[in-house]
């Protein structure tokens, strides 16, 4: 029988190790179940394993494999693998924790399990994010006057940390909001409220120093690998737009949203019941007294097929109106006729990355097998499957205001009709593939809406 795996994650800080600790130290979970874990940290020094290990017993059957100088969801994926198939073959348990870094990103870790040699002796069960209550609140809710502080040797300054937070939230089954006693019982109310417009499909629970118990973390059985990919609020609002026709534009068309291994443009990210329990913290299902609407939350999406100037654009991500919590989607910029744009604003930042290529770009030939292999594609006869298609998430925003500012950066008629050229040198945008763009909000400005 394979062995559940539950994947904590979670920023620098939220209190993952806490968990992990008060999971091991919990006298009633060791009775009834041995846990293996695996500890990764950044850097030479394993702290986070130091720290598990300084507040547990190992000698009771938790077993520790550590993993140090680098995050497991890229450099060890391979070490990751080979731990845990080791530690499968050498001892005898009944449940694995992998405690990523904070620096982590949750759906290449799962893939070592779902699809990786990990998956044979293994069954991934539930990937859990941590949240810093103050944090979150003070990042996505309240103010992003500021730039998170990014922390760890390995970052390279061109990726927003906040982004990071985001990917770790948009891609997990249980999001457990900690530190609830460093916020008003408001903002924790809009702090999940946020949450539920990211993660529409994960259970989420609120609690003060890590405090769970045993049952509502492992063998939770939680994990959908067929929902997790496109689980994320603002994929759900990109595909549900496409699905029903925006009305924004004469020529309505959508695109492959699904990982391709041909040379074709693709959009995909990088790859990815309550429990009754005795703590204060409080279980937030769908159907719970607070939705997001009472906060002020909605989600829009935004769809064109005419290109944006590329410097009225890039003048507008550096001054988003009060209110974006999220916006995140494919962008055509004039200038980029073959590159395939991710816009992906979170915190205080908007990354522009090459994520693929127009289908349009190709020669003929390539272009009819493409869409052979891609009957739903739909295609513009002048454009074929340029566009921009973009998930706003706000909070008492206007969105209709915001709307008219983008597409006020589209090219005019005149400029359609004007020499391109120039918009190819005198242009911000990346244009190699994986090539990120960062644009910051100007200095002093604040999302705040209280």
């Amino acid at each position: 029988m394979a062995i559940p795996v539950t994947i904590l994650c979670g920023g620098l800080g939220a209190g993952k190790t806490t968990l992990l600790s008060n999971l091991l130290e919990s006298e009633s979970e060791r009775e009834s179940r041995d846990i293996a874990v695996l500890v990764n940290d950044v850097g030479e020094v394993n702290v986070d394993a130091n720290l598990v290990e300084a507040r547990t017993d190992l000698a009771g059957g938790d077993e520790l494999v550590a993993l140090e100088n680098g995050c497991i969801c890229c450099s060890l994926g391979g070490e990751l693998s080979r731990s845990v198939i080791q530690l499968w073959k050498e001892y005898d348990f009944d449940a694995l924790v992998v405690e990523a870094s904070g620096v982590g990103e949750p759906e290449p870790i799962a893939q070592q399990f779902v699809r990786g040699p990990a998956g044979g002796p293994y069954d991934l069960d539930t990937v859990v994010t941590v949240v810093d209550a103050r944090q979150f609140t003070e990042t996505f809710v309240d103010d992003r006057a500021g730039t998170p502080q990014r922390q760890g040797p390995d970052e390279t300054g061109s990726r927003p940390l906040a982004d990071l937070w985001l990917e770790q939230i948009e891609f997990c089954d249980l999001l457990v909001v900690n530190k609830c006693d460093l916020v008003s019982d408001e903002e924790r109310e809009r702090a999940v409220a946020v949450l539920e417009t990211l993660q529409p499909r994960a259970e989420i629970l609120t609690t003060e120093y890590s405090a769970l118990e045993p049952d509502q973390v492992l063998e939770t059985g939680l994990f959908d690998p067929a929902a997790a990919r496109e689980s994320a609020g603002w994929k759900q609002a990109i595909e549900a737009a496409a699905g029903e026709g925006d009305g924004h534009d004469d020529h309505d068309h959508g695109h492959d949203h699904t990982e391709s291994t041909t040379d074709g443009h693709d959009h995909t990210e990088s790859t990815t019941d309550d429990h009754d329990h005795d703590h204060d913290e409080h279980t937030h299902d769908h159907d719970h007294a607070h939705p997001p609407e009472r906060y002020g939350i909605e989600t829009e999406t935004y769809h064109r097929v005419r290109p944006f100037h590329p410097e009225r654009f890039t003048a507008l991500l550096e001054d988003l109106p009060d209110g974006l919590v999220r916006a995140k989607g494919l962008c055509w910029v004039a200038g980029r006729e073959r590159q395939a744009l991710t816009m992906s604003f979170a915190g205080s930042e908007t990354t522009l990355e090459v994520t693929g290529r127009w289908v349009a770009s190709f020669s003929e030939e390539r272009q009819e097998t493409y869409r052979q292999g891609q009957p739903d594609l739909q295609w513009d006869e002048e454009w074929g499957d340029r566009e921009s298609r973009l998930a706003i998430i706000g909070r008492n925003l206007s969105m209709d205001a915001l709307i008219a500012r983008l597409d006020d950066c589209l090219l005019t008629d005149e400029e359609m009709d004007d020499d391109w050229s120039t918009y190819e040198t005198e242009n911000p945008t990346p244009t190699a593939m994986g090539q990120t763009v960062t644009i910051a909000v100007s200095s002093g400005h604040s999302n705040r809406t209280d």
